[in-house]
């Protein structure tokens, strides 16, 4: 057989070619385990845990926890409301909450009260043993005598209608009544036993319903997140309780009525409402007001929607609430806008500044009241500042010498209405600033050195980003300082004088200082101000510099104010304002007066004036123009008189007309042909003949000069 197969292999027979398809071989197939089964009870599981835990079944939960706990809940209050009416529970609650915070006067008052109480309920105990025979003796007696009166009624009505009969027809007819209201009785019965119950639960519910007595959780979601909540004694003792001060807590445990006995009256106040709140013994204000944030999380709002003073009455704080948004909210136009008509009394009158936080219209006296603003940058404060300063305006009396060291025309509606009006943030514009407020100085010890009794027309000494000037490095050819607040720093003293005195002879100094520091606000004179106010500050530190110590400690707190939110808020301290009895400080919203309002008021007081030169550059120890200089004080009026061009000549240049009297100014005028005359029986300078004067004189400078 071997041989064979080699033989085959040697010699292989020609075959004929294939022509069968090849078979592709397949691999075979993984073996995929089946899917596993998920058991019947895993799926219902599922099923139930995404049903149990939709939004909508916890709904539908809530809901149904809600009205049964509104039903239980209102059990419970009606079942308090009856016991503290039958017993002298509700008494002997106030008077251990009394006792516990130590008003002992009250809890004296509460006894004898208890005392009284129980007292007239053992009468009316003893009087219930009498009660049954009288009754018995009135049934019996009412009986008789409604018998009798229908037996007479018959009688009557027999003789009447000669029908013996009719002596029994309204005795009859009273019991056929009483039958009627029996029958109506046995038909009204049954279903009132049926419903009876049903309209009591209904009671209760709208009771536990108008108490919100269910868990919080299970209140609507309004509800739960405080949105548009009612302040009401209950959540004030409940905010005042978790405020984490364990004195207050604990007190508020032992008083009987779980501290109600705190509080005084919920009023209303403006866009909030105010409470005062008596602390027990063991817990002072100042442990309250550290946790103003926490109170005000605790009564649903904001921080700058709770504010906390001290009242006059010891151991007692004064809160006052606001509505959830309300303070968000702008309020009206100055009356400075709204109303043409408004003039304005520097020694009687109030500038209308804006409003305090109950709404009511906050008014500023500014008579004889050095002024100081505060706050940080783009708060508002020139807009405040300002406003007061266009009111004063509405004076015709009243002066004014500005410098405005931020220069960017904030100020610039002055111009025709100030005496001097320095606009600018540089070391020359503070040179030129201390140069005006050293003129005031002057004016202010001229006035001073008058006779007992004159009467001085008021001049405000305003200076705008008075930081710039107290930093100001520059120093005069002495070597003096202009900035700085030592002894020879020239604008730090010309303010100490200003404060000093100013006053008794209505020199005024107003100012506008921005993040103040004791570097540009020097404590000397920012205690010499007696209006102070503030925006919004940095730190409790700035908040002391601005407004003191004082008004600090009392409760004020510009450092709490929103940067940005509460632009153009102030908290003000000064005997100027209406503050509330006990309080050291009020909260002013300020009216917004825009540049356009402003320069249509500014345009309002000019018309009251003649004519007002504005000085733009104080220029001290030149040669002057005599002539030229009484030509520009006279302003675009025809004639002015001689006292009022001596004023304003020594406005425009203290050192070299300030001394000037009439004889003075006549002999500058004499053979000009602008001589002063009489017009209406006052001696005048007249526009017309000095400009013709000026004309006419002859170029070789013969014009009369001073130094």
């Amino acid at each position: 057989m071997s041989e064979n197969v080699v033989h085959l292999h040697k010699n292989p027979e020609p075959s004929t070619p294939d022509t069968t398809p090849a078979l592709t071989v397949v691999p075979p197939m993984p073996t995929v385990p089946p899917a596993p089964v998920v058991p019947l009870w895993v799926r219902s599981g599922r099923a139930i845990k995404t049903a149990a835990t939709h939004e909508r079944t916890k709904g539908a939960g809530r809901l149904a926890v809600r009205h049964t706990m509104y039903v239980v809940g209102g059990t419970r209050i009606v079942g308090r409301r009856t016991w503290d009416g039958r017993t002298g529970a509700r008494y002997e609650r106030l008077l251990r909450a009394a006792e516990a915070a130590g008003n002992y006067e009250v809890a004296e008052e509460w006894e004898d009260r208890l005392q009284r109480f129980r007292e007239a309920r053992h009468r009316r105990r003893m009087d219930l043993l009498h009660s049954p025979v009288d009754a018995a003796k009135g049934v019996v007696v009412g009986t008789g005598m409604g018998i009798g009166s229908l037996v007479a009624l018959g009688i009557v009505m027999a003789i009447n209608n000669g029908e013996a009969k009719d002596v029994l027809t309204p005795l009859a007819a009273t019991i056929d009544f009483i039958a009627l209201l029996i029958r109506i009785v046995q038909v009204v019965w049954g279903p009132a036993l049926t419903i009876g119950p049903f309209l009591a639960l209904l009671a209760l519910w709208s009771v536990g319903r108008h108490q919100q007595a269910a868990p919080n959780w299970a209140l609507p979601e309004r509800v739960r997140n405080g949105e548009g909540e009612p302040i009401t004694p209950s959540i004030v003792v409940k905010a005042l309780g978790d405020l984490g001060v364990p004195a207050l807590r604990n007190a508020i445990k032992e008083m009987g009525d779980a501290g109600a006995a705190m509080l005084g009256p919920i009023r209303i106040a403006g866009c909030g409402v105010e409470v005062d709140v008596t602390l027990p013994s063991g817990v002072s204000t100042i442990e309250v007001q550290n946790k103003r944030r926490k109170l005000a999380e605790n009564l649903t709002r904001h921080e700058h929607e709770v504010f906390i003073t001290i009242p006059e009455a010891a151991r007692t704080v004064r809160l006052w609430i606001a509505d959830s948004g309300a303070l968000d909210e702008p309020i009206g136009p100055s009356p400075l806008v709204t109303d043409d008509t408004m003039t304005a009394d520097y020694a009687k009158g109030r500038a209308p500044w804006g409003q305090d936080l109950r709404g009511d219209a906050a008014a500023l006296s500014l008579y004889q009241r050095h002024l100081l603003i505060t706050g940080l940058s783009n708060q508002g404060k020139t807009v405040a500042l300002r406003s007061l300063a266009l009111w004063l305006a509405l004076d015709k009396s009243v002066q004014f010498l500005m410098g405005d060291l931020k220069g960017v025309g904030d100020w610039a509606m002055f111009d025709g209405l100030a005496t001097t009006l320095i606009q600018g943030p540089t070391d020359e514009h503070v040179i030129q600033v201390t140069e005006m407020v050293e003129g005031a100085v002057d004016e202010m010890n001229r006035r001073i050195q008058a006779p007992p009794g004159t009467v001085f027309p008021p001049l405000i000494v305003l200076v705008d980003e008075a930081q710039v000037a107290f930093m100001c490095p520059a120093k005069d050819d002495d070597k003096r300082p202009y900035g700085g607040s030592k002894a020879n720093s020239r604008y730090f003293m010309a303010v100490r004088k200003i404060h000093n005195q100013g006053r008794a002879v209505n020199v005024l100094m107003w100012q506008g200082t921005q993040d103040p520091t004791n570097e540009n606000l020097p404590k000397l004179v920012r205690e010499g101000a007696h209006t102070r106010a503030s925006l919004a500050l940095g730190t409790e530190s700035q908040a002391r510099m601005a407004l003191g110590d004082k008004a600090v400690d009392g409760g004020a707190a510009p450092n709490l104010l929103r940067p940005g939110l509460d632009r153009g808020t102030l908290v003000v301290a000064s005997d100027g304002i209406a503050i509330p009895a006990g309080q050291s400080s009020i909260t002013v919203r300020t009216h917004y007066i825009d540049d356009d309002a402003a320069e249509a008021i500014t345009e309002r007081a000019k018309a009251l004036r003649d004519g007002v030169t504005t000085l733009h550059v104080i220029e001290r120890g030149k040669q002057r123009d005599q002539l030229a200089d009484i030509f520009s004080v006279l302003g675009d009026a025809s004639r002015v008189r001689t006292q009022d061009v001596l004023k304003r000549l020594a406005a425009l240049n203290e050192d070299a007309y300030g001394t000037w009297s009439f004889l003075n100014l006549k002999r500058a005028l004499d053979g000009t042909g602008a001589e002063p005359y009489k017009s209406d029986g006052v001696m005048v300078v007249g526009r017309e003949r000095l400009a013709r004067a000026l004309k006419n004189r002859d170029g070789d400078g013969s014009a009369s000069a001073t130094k």
